[in-house]
């Protein structure tokens, strides 16, 4: 009796486990690029929160209010539909970098994230500079067995490619000047 107690509260506790670990958990995206120009060159491009579409490609337009200070929001029209809107949390002119998050969760078929905060450093490096832009977040749904436009592996992705596009254009912008 005994031994049928204790594999009875061991196939309880291995299910417990197991049901708790398909639940989404915290992801991080980091990309960085190397700019052969000025670190006061590449944050003057990129330091108005309220107007990334100046180097961010998929950003047709932008609504804000607040200017670089905390509590600053901006409201991002994408190219492909839909609106992403954000909170500026810190801004340090004199470290070039920024910190924000989504204030609004996204529609899934916009950005399949759920929770993001990032944050954009530009720093010396060599004669020129290094961008680097982290972000953290959930997957768009927070339920066990997301479809596959929803989970972890689709917010990866979908945060790295914005990354990148918008790095690879921060570089040839500044490399233009």
């Amino acid at each position: 009796m005994k031994k049928l107690l204790a594999l009875g509260s061991a196939m309880m506790f291995a299910w417990v486990g197991a049901a708790q670990a398909h639940g989404p958990t915290r992801q991080k995206v980091t990309e960085t690029i190397e700019i052969n120009a000025a670190p006061a060159a590449v944050w003057n491009i990129v330091k108005d929160f309220g107007n990334p579409q100046n180097w961010m490609p998929m950003v047709a337009s932008s609504k804000a209010s607040g200017g670089n200070e905390a509590g600053a929001n901006r409201e991002l029209t994408l190219k492909k539909g839909g609106v992403i809107k954000e909170e500026l949390k810190n801004f340090d002119a004199a470290k070039m970098s920024y910190q924000y998050r989504i204030s609004e969760d996204p529609d899934c078929k916009v950005l399949p994230v759920n929770n993001y905060s990032s944050t954009l450093t530009v720093s010396a490096a060599g004669a020129g500079s290094t961008v680097e832009w982290k972000g953290a977040f959930y997957r768009c749904f927070l339920n066990n067995n997301p479809p596959p436009d929803q989970n972890e592996e689709a917010a990866i992705h979908a945060v790295t490619g914005l990354y990148k596009e918008s790095l690879t254009n921060l570089k040839a912008l500044a490399e233009k000047k």
